[in-house]
């Protein structure tokens, strides 16, 4: 297994060129290490690489990292979030990139002892297999959260379908960073919406070229 710090060097050269290619600074992109499946070990190998972004998809796999881990990274959530699961990791997780319906917003709104960093989860292609919301609900959606004040949406979400050339699926992206710049136009006071999460190990240049803030990694960065 080649090592993380030979495989981040190589990503964050392709994110250089990637936002060469879109005139935009790699300062601005935050890369993700997707750990759920690798162990504790090879997870603190990528931290002593550099990484400070952490992202695991369930409850378990989480809360075993974090017990070893805590507050040495940023953590992210970013698998389908059940309601009943919140509150085993609500207030040790800095973002959550799923927030895709009513009853896991007001659960988390409970259950947080802070405001919590939240993305949108928007179901960009419509594939029935994916969550999220779809796009013309998204803004509506939004909108109803405005009385939860543990609730802080910094961002929408996608998953892109995962096809053999990467081009087919910037205009997934795109439809994302139109939906997140009419957002960002309303100015609403608990939904700044800034941040774009998405492109994964086989297009995430792609996803940069097209206004991805934060990029979620696994296969490629740590196996």
């Amino acid at each position: 297994m080649v090592d993380v710090a030979t495989n981040l060097s190589n990503i964050q050269e392709n994110i250089r060129q990637a936002c060469a290619n879109a005139n935009r600074s790699p300062e601005d992109i935050r890369l993700i290490a997707v750990t759920k499946y690798v162990t504790i070990e090879r997870t603190k190998e990528a931290i002593n690489a550099g990484i400070d972004n952490l992202g695991e998809n369930r409850n378990e796999g989480f809360l075993e990292k974090y017990n070893e881990i805590q507050n040495q990274v940023n953590w992210h959530f970013i698998g389908s979030l059940q309601s009943r699961k919140v509150k085993d990791i609500i207030n040790q997780v800095d973002f959550i990139h799923s927030l895709d319906r009513k009853s896991l917003a007001k659960e988390i709104n409970k259950r947080a002892t802070h405001p919590v960093n939240c993305f949108v989860q928007v179901n960009v292609s419509g594939e029935e297999s994916k969550h999220g919301i779809f796009p013309d609900e998204v803004i509506s959606f939004i909108k109803s959260l405005s009385g939860y004040e543990n609730i802080k949406i910094v961002g929408l979400m996608t998953m892109a379908p995962h096809v053999e050339d990467p081009e087919d699926v910037r205009s997934v992206f795109k439809k994302l960073r139109d939906l997140r710049d009419e957002i960002t136009k309303k100015e609403l006071p608990h939904a700044p919406c800034e941040w774009l999460s998405m492109g994964m190990s086989n297009d995430y240049h792609i996803a940069i070229e097209e206004g991805a803030t934060h990029v979620r990694i696994g296969s490629k960065l740590v196996g």
